[in-house]
Parts: C-alpha cells; structure tokens; sequence
C-alpha cells in the first residue's frame, strides 16, 4: 500500500501543479490580453497535457490507492475532484496521508 501511496502522491503534484499553473496563466488573460499571445502556447501544452495525460494517469492510481486502501467513496470522490479545483490535490494528498497514517519521512 505505501508504493501505491507513493505513486499517487507523485502524480497529486504533478497534476495539482499544472493544473494550479494553468489556472493562474488564464488569470493572466483575463487581467492583460497582449500578454495572452506570449502564453497562449503555454496555456496549450499545459491543457493538453493536464486532460489528455496527467489526469487519466491521476485517476488511475486514485482507484488503485483507494482499493488498496479500502478508503471510503467520499474519499474517492474528492480525490478525483482534486483534478478539477486548483489547490484541492495538495489538501487532498495530506488528507489520504494522515487517514493512512503515512508520515513525510514514510513515504
């Protein structure tokens, strides 16, 4: 359970990361439209790759990490929301840590 862990630990940031970067580049469009032609390419690969890559691969060891762990639905559930809400997969990932008894120097 703790290499399951791990994993999902991994792609928690990876994918909250990008997805906290894409949300704030379109912050930036929304503030200022000439920068937008500068991050346009960014905002680009980022989505891409968030919802085509990051995320299917986020979900996949979401599931394995909840069967390994037996964790409550709701747990599954605002896991899988934390792909969606900016920030929610760093509160998420010490949320499953603590209920799992997982500490920093563990994983």
């Amino acid at each position: 359970m703790l290499r399951a862990f791990q994993r999902y630990r991994l792609m928690s940031f990876v994918t909250g990361t990008t997805l906290i970067i894409l949300f704030i580049t379109l912050l930036l469009h929304a503030v200022d439209l000439a920068l937008w032609r500068h991050l346009k390419v960014l905002v680009t690969v980022l989505g891409v790759g968030h919802g085509v890559v990051l995320y299917p691969i986020y979900l996949v060891m979401c599931f394995q990490l909840a069967l390994k762990a037996r964790l409550h639905p709701g747990y599954l559930l605002l896991m899988l929301a934390a792909g969606f809400v900016p920030g929610l997969a760093f509160y998420m990932e010490a949320r499953v840590a603590r209920k799992l008894a997982i500490g920093v120097g563990d994983a």
